[in-house]
């Protein structure tokens, strides 16, 4: 009974016994037991040589130990305080602008045109023309030059005429400027016509770590030097290695080498700095030129050499320059075709033996197939068309006259279809075009635009005898290959002046107006200037000085001035019973200088950052300017019938719609104004009325070659407000006002709905 009881109680705490039991049994068997031998140790000594070696400036001075004593002389040490040195912030990684320039990727041909003076208008004005468009980068290098630079030429002057010091400063500028960005280096006198696509193509398959002089190879004159320089006449390239090593040696070159002519002077270098002698042939490719008699006809020279030159040299007058370039780009053209038909033979000849034979081959061959919708609203509509009229018209007309580009879109395509045609039946059949009976045709924004055309023609076949059928054959006119075309340099740190003209209507917007603009601009120190135009009718200007209809709006802007010290905001007050946009801008365009980039608001206007800066960066000088399209809010009565409007609208279809109607706003610069308005001129001494006909985007159109960038702008925004529309204005304008008023109101299905609820109302 003891023993049962004695258990029980046990019986909780037992695993805890085992565990602590079995817990000491595993350290015990855990330690490693060494057994080490007794030794006498000398304790001074040993105290001794701790101390030796223990370096802390607080330890404690040995004393004697071994007879119990207690330390003595110990005297504490002031230790110095050494400030921890702080490291340097880490520098700033610097990263390059381009992916390409870390990696170290160049351009592949850099072209350098020696000139002169004399002609650097026309000579190398004709070698602009013929080779610009073709090469990435084309540096044009003269002694002197006159005052007026050619347009779109980037000219280097050295200030001197001597000829080897201009050759030595071209290569000096090029080793300095460009000789980390290009792989190739072409040079040519501006009396030698380049085919540049094959000068291009040449360097293409040239290795770019071979040090390269090649060109047109002559033995040096009078002289024992061995070995051979380029010619310059006929052009030379360069290769990027090379011109390194010449680099450290240009001084020497200059100093030592006594020479007459430039490239002899230049070869001489390259062989005692570069050991390279001038070559005609590399890696089995043949640097192909060909010399120009004087009295030679690009047309009737039948030499195989002159068909596949890559210079010819030399060229009398830019005429003959612009010649040779209308003979090698026909070649070049013909070349072209001829490869586009070998491999449409040879894409036909594959689609035989694919699984859908010839159906995988599209017609044309090469060309995208056609796009398929997959839905009933991705269906491409095709247009109609006549030789005279089309009925499909921009302004909703069932049908308008066939004019402009579209006229000549037509008439060229017919023309192609007859040429076609005969190509095809000659010489058993020829056709004549009699009429265009049917026409359609579509944009394919895959492929390009389509043709089908019912011709009526008559045919006429060997033996005289003709009849009369209908014929229908289909075309397409296909895209070309997406190409980047190079654009004049813009920046968005030019200043915006914002002009804002302001009549008796406009007046009650102004305040709201310049709130919205005094957060976005003032308090943010954007780079625009704000200048007002009011404009009084001649009652209004009689009675200023009694009742100013503008005393407000001018006090708003002195407060604002006081608010915010740094800015000022213009004004100026003109009177006119027709506000024409073209005599505003006549007022505003004297009073600034001729650099100076407008952007034209209207008092609703809603005006940002990112607005202004698109305005910039889209308007070009002497290249573009800009209208954008703003988004236009609905009438709220209508698009937000018995409810709240929201604080913020956004950009959806129930909300607003982009107006097309109007043409206010624009950004444009003076001098392309300027340059608009003088070819109007004759035009206004003629009829003044044009001044009030037309605005500043019809002036633009029709008395300037700029492009017209017409586009839609999210970030411009107008709220809501019936226009008042001048009937003193052009008809154009003043329909076109009305237009806006009236699609502004709201969206069809609102309108309908409105109007549904109108007539359940008056039918209860």
């Amino acid at each position: 009974m003891r023993i049962s009881m004695l258990i029980s109680l046990i019986r909780p705490i037992g695993p805890v016994v085992i565990g602590i039991s079995l817990g000491f049994t595993l350290s015990l068997l855990s330690v490693t037991w060494v057994e080490e031998p007794c030794t006498n140790l000398d304790w001074n000594r040993g105290v001794e040589v701790a101390l030796e070696v223990d370096e802390n400036p607080y330890s404690l001075p040995a004393g004697n130990l071994e007879n119990g004593e207690k330390l003595e002389d110990f005297e504490p040490r002031i230790v110095p305080y050494k400030p921890v040195q702080q490291q340097p912030p880490p520098k700033k990684m610097y990263r390059a602008k381009y992916i390409s320039t870390e990696l170290g990727i160049r351009e592949r041909l850099f072209a350098g045109v020696l000139t002169s003076k004399n002609t650097m208008n026309t000579m190398a004005v004709a070698v602009n023309r013929t080779i610009r468009h073709h090469l990435d980068n084309v540096v044009y290098f003269t002694g002197m030059r006159n005052r007026k630079i050619p347009h779109g030429m980037f000219v280097v002057t050295h200030g001197d005429e001597r000829l080897i010091w201009n050759m030595f400063q071209t290569i000096r500028y090029v080793l300095e400027h460009y000789i980390n960005e290009y792989d190739w280096f072409y040079f040519v006198q501006d009396d030698t016509y380049s085919q540049a696509d094959r000068i291009k193509s040449l360097v293409g398959h040239l290795s770019i770590h071979t040090d390269l002089y090649m060109g047109s190879p002559e033995e040096f004159i009078g002289d024992e030097m061995e070995g051979r320089y380029c010619y310059g006449g006929f052009g030379y390239l360069l290769s990027r290695t090379l011109l390194l090593k010449l680099q450290p040696n240009l001084e020497s070159c200059r100093n030592d080498i006594l020479s007459a002519r430039p490239d002899e002077w230049l070869g001489r270098c390259i062989i005692d700095y570069g050991n390279v002698n001038c070559v005609d042939e590399q890696e089995g490719l043949h640097y192909q030129r060909f010399e120009m008699g004087k009295n030679s006809d690009p047309n009737k020279e039948e030499d195989i050499r002159f068909k596949n030159a890559f210079t010819v040299h030399p060229v009398l007058d830019p005429a003959q320059m612009y010649r040779l370039h209308k003979y090698f780009t026909e070649i070049e053209l013909q070349r072209t075709y001829e490869e586009i038909e070998k491999l449409q033979a040879e894409i036909k000849n594959i689609s035989e033996v694919a699984f859908d034979g010839n159906r995988s081959a599209h017609w044309p061959v090469g060309i995208n197939p056609p796009f398929e919708p997959k839905t009933r609203f991705e269906v491409l509509r095709w247009e109609y068309f006549t030789e005279d009229q089309v009925y499909t018209c921009k302004d909703g007309s069932p049908k308008c006259e066939l004019q402009g580009i579209d006229k000549a879109d037509v008439t060229n395509v017919i023309e192609i279809a007859m040429e076609e045609l005969n190509k095809k039946y000659k010489p058993v059949l020829h056709l004549k075009k009699q009429q265009l009976i049917n026409g359609y045709r579509r944009f394919d924004p895959t492929r390009g635009m389509e043709y089908t055309l019912d011709l009526q023609l008559e045919v006429v076949n060997q033996k005289g005898r003709s009849r009369s059928i209908t014929k229908r054959v289909h075309l397409v006119r296909p895209l070309s290959d997406v190409e980047i075309i190079p654009m004049p340099y813009v920046t968005e740190a030019t200043r915006v002046h914002i002009i804002l003209a302001v009549t008796v209507h406009d007046r009650d917007y102004v305040n709201q107006f310049l709130e919205v603009y005094a957060t976005n601009f003032f308090e943010m120190s954007e780079n625009a200037v704000l200048s007002f135009l009011f404009i009084y009718d001649p009652f209004q200007a009689q009675q200023v000085n009694q009742n100013d209809i503008f005393a407000n709006v001018k006090a708003k802007i002195t407060a604002y001035e006081h608010k915010y010290p740094v800015t000022k905001i213009p004004w100026i007050s003109v009177k006119t019973e027709t506000p024409s946009q073209i005599k505003i801008m006549d007022i505003i365009s004297k009073k600034h200088q001729v650099d100076t980039l407008f952007f034209v608001a209207n008092v609703n206007t809603i005006v940002n950052s990112e607005f202004l800066n698109r305005c910039r960066m889209n308007t070009i000088n002497n290249w573009q300017v800009f209208f954008p399209i703003h988004f236009q809010d609905y009438n709220p009565n209508i698009a937000y019938h018995n409810q709240q409007p929201p604080p913020t609208i956004d950009l959806i279809k129930d909300a607003g719609h982009f107006d097309r109607d109007v043409f206010d706003e624009a950004c444009f610069y003076n001098s392309d104004y300027m340059a608009a308005r003088t070819k109007m001129f004759a035009d206004v001494q003629e009829n003044e009325e044009i001044l009030e006909a037309l605005d500043v985007y019809d002036m633009f159109i029709k008395y300037s070659n700029l492009h017209i960038f017409r586009a839609v702008e999210p970030a411009l925004h107008q709220k809501y407000r019936h226009k008042v529309c001048n009937p003193r204005l052009g008809e154009e304008i003043y329909h076109r006002c009305v237009q806006s008023n009236l699609e502004g109101l709201g969206s069809r299905s609102q309108l309908a709905m409105l109007l549904f609820e109108q007539e359940q109302g008056n039918s209860t």
